[in-house]
């Protein structure tokens, strides 16, 4: 190689390595910011996975963070204690969802035994056959030694889920597409309708998670039997032709 092509060569390498020297640095605090932006999401997707193996008490935030693949350092900076934690793992996969959810019951156009049956439908195939549906579990059988979470639950999700659920039994009888319910029955009608989604949340993570020996329960087909069940005791009679 002549001296003027060394220094060409020279000359091109002094003025590239600055250049890539500073991409990979601006890349660095990228990849930090992203990796950053994700640990929330991350811990949170952990702490469900352990709140519902292993139920709440048993949960250690240790265990979470390790899951996440952080220090329990790093978590303390999101969730000051394990309540908030739990208190942020419901507020994303169940109490964030209720605009939403509320938003598709005033856009419904078509009739009200219609949008119950949606409504169970939908219910099972965002919560119910996810690990969502641990969580209620998980309430129910710990709710008393946790009253403090109990009372966040039924505030964020009972209470709201209620409402949204009575909102379209009211829908109904407003419409004359449901029998006429005495103020007094509405809240009851409305726990009736909402059994059928707790006996399948808490029969999927307690002995349907085990047992063989009976005879398998498939969530769709249950639904939709509890669905004509409802409809029929709840459907107003359609009219008689006159004679």
């Amino acid at each position: 190689m002549t001296r003027n092509a060394r220094s060409v060569a020279a000359a091109l390498a002094s003025a590239l390595t600055p250049s890539c020297r500073k991409d990979d640095a601006d890349a660095a605090p990228a990849k930090r910011a992203r990796r950053k932006e994700a640990r929330p999401g991350e811990l949170l997707a952990a702490a469900l996975d352990l709140f519902v193996e292993k139920g709440y008490a048993a949960t250690r935030v240790e265990e979470v963070a390790q899951r996440a693949g952080v220090s329990k350092g790093t978590l303390f900076l999101y969730f000051a204690n394990k309540d908030e934690l739990f208190k942020a793992v419901v507020r994303e996969n169940l109490a964030g969802h209720f605009p939403e959810w509320n938003a598709e019951f005033e856009a419904w156009t078509g009739s009200t035994p219609e949008l119950l049956s949606y409504a169970l439908r939908q219910w099972w195939e965002r919560v119910g056959r996810t690990p969502v549906a641990g969580i209620t579990k998980l309430m129910m059988s710990e709710a008393a030694n946790f009253p403090e979470l109990a009372a966040f639950y039924e505030r964020e999700v009972v209470i709201p889920g209620g409402a949204l659920m009575r909102r379209i039994v009211q829908r109904g009888v407003d419409r004359g597409e449901f029998r006429a319910i005495a103020p007094v029955d509405m809240a009851h009608t409305v726990y009736a309708v909402l059994a059928p989604m707790l006996f399948l949340m808490s029969w999927k993570h307690s002995l349907g998670a085990c047992v063989t020996t009976t005879e398998t329960i498939d969530p769709v087909r249950y639904l939709e039997q509890q669905t004509r069940i409802l409809l029929y005791g709840l459907c107003a009679p359609a009219p008689t032709a006159a004679l």
